[in-house]
């Protein structure tokens, strides 16, 4: 359940006299999600969705808020923040940070065909270049930083062969961003999570229309190859194996480059930026399986997934780039 502080109509209208959105029409409780409070709100002007950000701090939030807004306005499909009456686009209520953005149309593919992979590609790419104008800077706040100071915490609970791997990887992730070749990467505002769950379509299966990017709150500047990277991993992958599946990378990979060319320096380090990517998600899995937060109620995700992944990234070779 995904509605930790209850709102109640008369704290939407008063919190609707701060916007120019016109007057409440309903209000309603979104039970996905993870992390924060979500209401689906319909006013006389437009549908909306309501969050009070639950662990993400007031002053954590401008990056995220202002990276959507910056994208809404040229034209990429992700839920755009609306402004207040005083030209912030955060409030808050019940002391909680809180914005009012746009509601996308559709909803998440859980078994995406290539068409599907065809759509996020190209707007993951239109996404990246989108983005390259926008001002502020902010890390991935789950990148190799994070990864440093979180893997010797998970390493108690693997065995062996586990504790090897995630070592071993590590120590190449931490060379390879010191080398020459890292810095030739192109990067800049970056999703860092567009799992298939965070992507909507509108359609039918056959011809599906891309919905919208959402769930922009582990976006950070990367390069935009990692973002890639973490995308294909989810997407274009056989579940119980890893292994990818040709056909889905192939569409997804040929739709991004079609609007933003692949680099040399690209094409050398993707092997190394589809480890990272695995990596990055078999950690985070490793530590909210063992070091679960105190009040996290929902069942954490299996991180052998992930595992499994990285170990099929370090085996098969890695299929060229277009």
């Amino acid at each position: 359940m995904a509605v930790f502080t209850p709102v109640s109509d008369d704290d939407a209208r008063e919190l609707l006299k701060h916007y120019s959105l016109g007057e409440l029409i309903s209000l309603r409780g979104i039970t996905a999600g993870i992390e924060n409070t979500n209401y689906f709100l319909a006013t006389t002007q437009g549908e909306y969705v309501l969050t009070l950000f639950e662990v993400l701090t007031y002053e954590q939030l401008p990056f995220y808020i202002e990276l959507m807004h910056h994208l809404a306005q040229k034209g990429i499909p992700v839920p755009e923040p609306q402004t207040r009456r005083n030209g912030e686009r955060l409030g808050l209520l019940h002391g909680k940070p809180t914005a009012i953005v746009t509601r996308l149309s559709g909803g998440y593919e859980p078994d995406p065909g290539a068409t599907h992979c065809t759509l996020a590609g190209a707007t993951l790419a239109r996404t990246h270049l989108a983005g390259s104008s926008f001002a502020m800077q902010q890390p991935n706040l789950r990148g190799l930083g994070w990864w440093r100071e979180t893997i010797p915490k998970v390493l108690p609970f693997l065995d062996p062969g586990q504790a090897e791997l995630i070592s071993a990887v590590l120590e190449e992730q931490i060379a390879f961003a010191q080398s020459g070749l890292y810095g030739e990467l192109p990067s800049g505002p970056a999703h860092c999570d567009l799992f298939r769950d965070n992507v909507l379509f509108d359609g039918t299966y056959e011809t599906p229309r891309m919905g919208g990017f959402i769930d922009f709150y582990f976006a950070g500047c990367d390069t935009w190859l990692f973002d890639v990277a973490v995308s294909v991993n989810d997407w274009c992958i056989d579940r119980n194996s890893g292994a990818f599946i040709d056909e889905k990378l192939q569409a997804w990979l040929r739709a991004y480059a079609q609007v933003r060319p692949f680099t040399a320096a690209e094409r050398q380090a993707w092997p190394l930026l589809l480890q990272a990517a695995a990596l990055r998600f078999w950690t985070s899995r490793l530590f909210d399986y063992f070091l679960p937060r105190p009040a996290q109620t929902l069942k954490p995700h299996d991180p052998r997934h992930f595992e499994r992944v990285l170990r099929q990234r370090r085996t098969a070779p890695a299929p060229a780039l277009p």
